[in-house]
């Protein structure tokens, strides 16, 4: 019988337990259990992998805890731009949309980009356009308001300088240190095919348009049935440098390295040699799947068919 796989994630970073209330920690894990068994459903009902994690996504952006889509951080003008990106292992199809204002959920913006347009990337207006010609939600600025984020931001916005994400005031004192707001998801279905997708609300007070690595084919997200799909979360200026997300294919395709083996390499080495932070998660078409990370911690869940179910917050925790 064919093999069942699904891991997710929502951010990496200097997350502590000393650092997290007990409320707002069984927020975050219900959120992620949320969008882990509405994901998998998908994939018990005979769904494909593409299904199953635009759907875990959608979950994650409709969570105002988690930086990507309605949980988005302010950027230097004070409006949420947002990136996303899905590839398809079965054929290297890929979409991905960045700068994007006002949609609801991001990462259905980049699957039309993959199924119903000519193009793998679109950005800013044009992007926008393109939702609407296809009728996505979109959602006034109020939906995307919360006080938390515009507090963070209120503290940096007459400043140059920028946050890597947000604090939740509101539940918790002040989260310390870097956060790295992603969410992602990977997926093997019956069929034998894997595929990945990434969503983000980028830095806080983010100046110039900057694009991280979430929506680049390769650096934050990559897909190939041949080896693995990897969803990245983590400092994106450094896992661009490292095209972090294709490095574990290629080191997988080219010298053999296990998926566990491939993705430890470039977290623990590659990523480190350049003090890059983070963390990524993956699975391929055997259904292994890993979550590696050299941060504090990072949000992260996954499940098979195997029976096994694992969600974790914090370093050295296989679940919770």
């Amino acid at each position: 019988m064919q093999p069942l796989s699904l891991v997710i994630h929502g951010g990496a970073g200097t997350i502590v337990p000393e650092d997290m209330t007990h409320e707002l920690e069984k927020a975050y894990i219900n959120g992620l259990s949320q969008a882990l068994e509405n994901g998998y459903a998908i994939l018990e009902a005979g769904g494909t992998a593409v299904d199953a994690i635009r759907t875990s996504i959608k979950v994650l952006e409709d969570n105002v805890l988690f930086n990507a889509g309605r949980g988005s951080v302010f950027t230097k003008k004070g409006v949420q731009e947002m990136d996303a990106a899905i590839m398809d292992g079965k054929n290297l199809k890929a979409g991905a949309i960045a700068g994007v204002r006002n949609v609801r959920n991001p990462i259905e913006l980049a699957y039309e980009v993959m199924e119903n347009s000519n193009h793998v990337f679109l950005s800013g207006k044009g992007a926008n356009d393109f939702a609407i010609k296809q009728g996505l939600k979109l959602e006034p600025d109020e939906y995307f308001f919360s006080k938390f984020r515009y507090d963070q931001w209120k503290e940096l916005r007459d400043s140059d300088n920028y946050s890597l994400d947000h604090t939740h005031q509101d539940l918790a004192e002040l989260m310390k240190d870097k956060k790295f707001g992603t969410v992602g998801a990977v997926a093997l279905d019956q069929f034998g095919n894997i595929a990945a997708s990434t969503s983000t609300g980028g830095m806080t007070n983010k100046k110039y348009g900057r694009i991280g690595d979430s929506p680049i084919i390769g650096s934050g997200t990559y897909a190939n049935n041949k080896t693995c799909a990897i969803s990245c979360t983590g400092h994106g200026e450094l896992f661009i440098r490292a095209v972090a997300a294709y490095d574990v294919s290629a080191l997988m395709e080219y010298k053999g390295y296990t998926l566990q083996q491939a993705m430890e390499e470039v977290v623990h080495h590659k990523l480190l040699e350049i003090k890059g932070e983070g963390g990524m998660i993956g699975v391929d078409a055997h259904g292994n799947t890993a979550m590696v990370f050299n941060s504090a911690g990072m949000y992260r869940a996954m499940k098979n068919s195997k029976g096994e179910i694992k969600v974790g917050i914090y370093k050295n925790e296989n679940s919770l």
